[in-house]
């Protein structure tokens, strides 16, 4: 199926001074004016398309699409107006957009449909679909071809170069975020975020952290930001490491790191039981049973064993130096902080200002307790995989390996292009 012939705007070269807000407006404008029409329908085809709602009726119906059509004096009718993500407005209280792609429209598409489909209208980089029977055999057509090079794409550096910081507190503070939005493919320095869309990132947020208004949003935020989340015992485990590695000025041994834990672990235990002398008078100990004692003491062990198989793999695939350790997991709460102040924003759960706020802390708190990027990357997916993988080296390790990897490698990454120090 050839779209050679489909009807577009005239060619018209951009505005003095116009620059494409991302890679993706620009290989749009690009495909329009050398009149690629195929591209361009590829293009379209591959990218979230984002569309106006109202959040009143998205907050009622959150499983309705509603068509909102308006004119297009470019063809003199109704058009239903999509926009790619760099051409997205800053949120506002409402309306929201909400993400479909190419596929879903041909899917729906009816004859009471207005007859076209204008991809972000009035810019340069403005493309008009047809909606009739043979334009939406192309929508299709091009979307079976989109599904055919499925994750192809996935794990690809993108980066808002209009309207995103790229240097500076808040670009830093962004790019600690950065594997949570390069693994999803977005934009890693989108502060103004809109995510995949209002009702998605409302649903994504009460599924997975079961938040579901600013105050549990505001309270998982600090708890991230205090590094509150990550488990008290992988961090207990790894100091011990760290602080014996500092004592005696070089590796530590997995028996000598695993004596050492079983006896901070006994002798916390012994000094509990006895009694505590305090403010208020003497007050009696608590005793532990030896039975919760031993099952402490051989879930450490386990646990280092974790710790040490993951490091190899981790050297293995290029997450760690030869000879290096992680320190702590606390990265995995930083990175997660960082992202959530975006998800607030995409969720109207704060404004823009209070997540510019977040994210900067996030960032002072990565540099003050990791060396680099690839230190705090190492640390992230540790506690990612401690989490979620299981030992398994599946699916939750390979999206942490893939994006270590993206924005270690990628020349426009902002691990690559923003000084840690």
């Amino acid at each position: 199926m050839d779209a050679t012939a489909t009807p577009g705007p005239e060619q018209q070269p951009a505005p003095q001074g116009w620059q494409a807000p991302s890679a993706i407006e620009r290989r749009l404008y690009e495909a329009r004016m050398r009149g690629d029409w195929p591209t361009y329908y590829d293009l379209v085809a591959q990218a979230d398309l984002y569309v106006v709602q109202s959040r009143t009726l998205s907050d009622a119906e959150p499983d309705t699409f509603h068509w909102h059509p308006t004119w297009s004096p470019q063809t003199r009718s109704n058009c239903l107006a999509v926009y790619t993500a760099g051409m997205l407005p800053a949120p506002v209280a409402d309306p929201v957009f909400d993400t479909c792609d190419l596929g879903w429209f041909a899917k729906v598409w009816g004859p009471t449909k207005p007859p076209y489909l204008v991809v972000n209208p009035g810019s340069p980089c403005e493309g008009v679909l047809p909606a009739s029977p043979d334009g939406i055999a192309l929508w299709k057509w091009h979307d079976a071809k989109r599904q055919q090079r499925v994750g192809l794409a996935q794990y690809a550096v993108h980066t808002l170069e209009v309207g995103g910081p790229r240097q500076g507190r808040v670009a830093f503070g962004l790019a600690v975020g950065a594997q949570l939005f390069v693994q999803n493919g977005q934009f890693w320095n989108s502060l103004a975020n809109h995510g995949q869309g209002y009702v998605r990132e409302k649903k994504t947020l009460e599924r997975w952290w079961g938040i579901t208004d600013r105050e549990g949003w505001s309270d998982v935020l600090e708890r991230l930001l205090r590094a509150d989340m990550v488990s008290s015992v992988w961090e207990f485990v790894l100091h011990m490491r760290h602080a014996m590695a500092q004592d005696f000025a070089g590796p530590v041994s997995t028996g000598h790191w695993r004596e050492a834990c079983e006896r901070v672990i006994r002798a916390r235990a012994e000094k509990a039981a006895q009694p505590q002398l305090t403010p208020g008078g003497v007050t009696q100990g608590r005793a532990t049973s030896t039975a919760t004692i031993e099952s402490e003491v051989a879930g450490v062990q386990r646990l280092i064993g974790r710790i040490t198989r993951y490091e190899a793999r981790f050297r293995a695939d290029g997450l760690l130096a030869e000879g290096a350790y992680v320190r702590s997991v606390e990265a995995w709460d930083y990175a997660r902080a960082s992202a959530m102040a975006r998800w607030g924003v995409a969720t109207r759960l704060c404004s823009v200002a209070e997540a510019e706020s977040a994210v900067i802390r996030a960032g002072l708190l990565v540099r003050a307790n990791y060396r680099s990027w690839a230190d705090f990357s190492a640390s992230y997916t540790l506690g990612r995989c401690l989490r979620f993988d299981e030992e398994e080296f599946g699916e939750w390790y390979d999206e942490s390996l893939r994006t270590h990897r993206a924005l270690m490698t990628d020349p426009t990454s902002p691990w690559l292009t923003i000084p840690w120090a």
